[in-house]
């Protein structure tokens, strides 16, 4: 065999292997969007089976025998084709791991106690919910043994969602990350300065859906390989072909549902993004989500809450709104925009408060998968770290400890990402303004397709080539820091709040 055909057969089975995984996502999609209340059960065997299907074409040993074969070519191929290559190794010898019987299981159980973290959250029943995020923290530490991460498992879950990363590297930049943070916080909060959210009222759900679809086909997404739909926690699901976003609605609260759709928009403009001839391979796959969030963290906030962006959408929102927005001055619906104002939902949280709730969740996550923190005490600690952190109670665990989806997914180590994607957004942002001068003028204007066009160049189209970590320090030419993030809260929120 040639190594030029042995390199087309690899990448024929890869990109098999990626068409199974999207239709299993789609599964998962249409389960939190669309499925009837009393088809969940047909729903778990569905997933369980199609994980099943997936995990035989990736672990086939067809596919240890090309790499070897390629392997040994090395000298032959492409710099694309040695990642390709190196990735395909890195993704084989884990699948290969995995027992097909403990797949499956893993997968029933995602679909079964996602049905039930719905349900308990909505009684506020933690001791209902807390036996599945037992089990499910028991297949999360089988899962890691089999890979050889026995002593180590959150290691291993991290490094699944964001490679490279470990818990160590996360505390380092967390604790630099709060040390400041945590002041700044407490200064603004004690500002004299409020945002009212109370002025908004009456805002109907089908001028609300219109109007931010507007928006995101402006900031670049594609309609027609992608859609927006309702789902009690918004997401986005789907390759480069084919995105599947989320939202929901509040007539009383219509910049949640915008704000959101415009977070999720930043994940699909990403995989809208990726080479699509590559897709299946690591040179059309996302480095890790820690790079997502920071994709989306951007959009929604230093773009979508800048005074550029709302100089051009501002008038288009009060032509959509004239009633309820009349008596709101355009300084008031700004300040309004940046409100800080700590809250117990993570989702509903402010960007100077909103790293504190991830501190949270990765300091339990680590003690859950160290075993030095048991299930039925997750909420007591909850508790007092959304006290410590936040300076807030909940006052009952549907807004404390069951309001979040990712744990009934099995999804340890995701977390961290949104607080490492914030660093590396506001890194970008700072590095993108360099590069194109006048950036913020174009948002007035309504275009941002320089943008758009520097983030395919440098992020999106760069597929798996660096992990986290090499991917920050080629792009803005320094290791992952917090201090860009500190310094733009600073300048946007010191000038609303502190009048510096």
């Amino acid at each position: 065999m040639t190594t030029e055909a042995a390199c087309a057969e690899l990448v024929s089975r890869l990109k098999r292997i990626h068409v199974l995984g999207t239709v299993n996502g789609l599964l998962g999609w249409d389960e939190q969007v669309n499925l009837p209340p009393d088809s969940a059960d047909l729903r778990a065997e569905q997933l369980a089976l199609m994980a099943e299907v997936q995990h035989a074409a990736a672990s086939d040993p067809r596919i240890g025998e090309l790499l070897a074969v390629l392997e040994g070519r090395r000298a032959e191929l492409s710099p694309d084709q040695q990642v390709v290559l190196q990735h395909a190794r890195r993704d084989y010898d884990r699948v290969v791991k995995l027992p097909a019987e403990f797949v499956r299981e893993k997968a029933r159980h995602s679909s079964q106690a996602f049905h039930a973290w719905a349900d308990c959250k909505a009684r506020s029943d933690f001791p209902g919910y807390a036996p599945y995020l037992q089990k499910h923290l028991e297949l999360a530490r089988q899962e890691a043994a089999y890979l050889g991460f026995a002593a180590a498992p959150y290691d291993y879950l991290i490094d699944r969602h964001d490679p490279g990363m470990t818990a160590a590297v996360i505390e380092r930049l967390f604790a630099e990350l709060k040390v400041s943070l945590v002041p700044l916080m407490r200064e603004i909060v004690a500002s004299p300065v409020k945002a009212r959210l109370d002025i908004f009222r009456g805002f109907p759900v089908e001028k609300q859906r219109a109007f931010l679809r507007a928006v995101t086909e402006r900031l670049g997404f594609n309609y027609r390989r992608g859609r927006i739909d309702v789902s009690l926690h918004p997401f986005c699901e789907g390759s480069g072909a084919d995105i599947r976003m989320t939202t929901r609605f509040d007539e009383n609260n219509p910049l949640n549902s915008l704000f959101s759709s415009i977070h999720e928009t930043g994940h699909g403009l990403y995989e809208q993004g990726t080479r699509l001839e590559h897709q299946g391979t690591a040179l059309g796959q996302a480095v890790g989500m820690g790079v997502h969030e920071s994709q989306s963290r951007l959009w929604e906030n230093q773009v979508a809450r800048s005074r550029a962006f709302w100089r051009f959408f501002e008038p288009r929102f009060r032509k959509t709104f004239p009633r309820q927005l009349r008596a709101i001055a355009p300084d008031e619906f700004y300040l309004a925009v940046n409100a800080v104002q700590p809250t117990l939902i993570r989702v509903d949280a402010d960007e100077v408060t909103y790293n504190l709730h991830i501190i949270l969740r990765f300091e339990l996550e680590k003690r859950l998968l160290a075993g030095t923190l048991a299930v039925a005490d997750l909420p007591a600690a909850w508790n007092a770290l959304a006290q410590e952190l936040l300076g807030l109670t909940p006052p009952n665990d549907r807004e404390g400890v069951l309001q979040d989806v990712h744990w009934s997914g099995g999804m340890f180590g995701y977390f961290p990402s949104y607080c490492l994607g914030n660093m590396m957004a506001a890194q970008l942002w700072y590095k993108v303004q360099g590069d194109l001068p006048g950036l913020e003028d174009d948002f007035a204007r309504g275009d941002f397709s320089r943008l758009l066009g520097w983030l395919r160049r440098n992020i999106h189209e760069q597929g798996r080539r660096h992990d986290t970590q090499e991917l920050v320090k080629v792009v803005t030419g320094e290791p992952l820091t917090p201090r860009h993030l500190l310094r733009y809260l600073r300048e946007r929120y010191g000038a609303l709040y502190l009048g510096n």
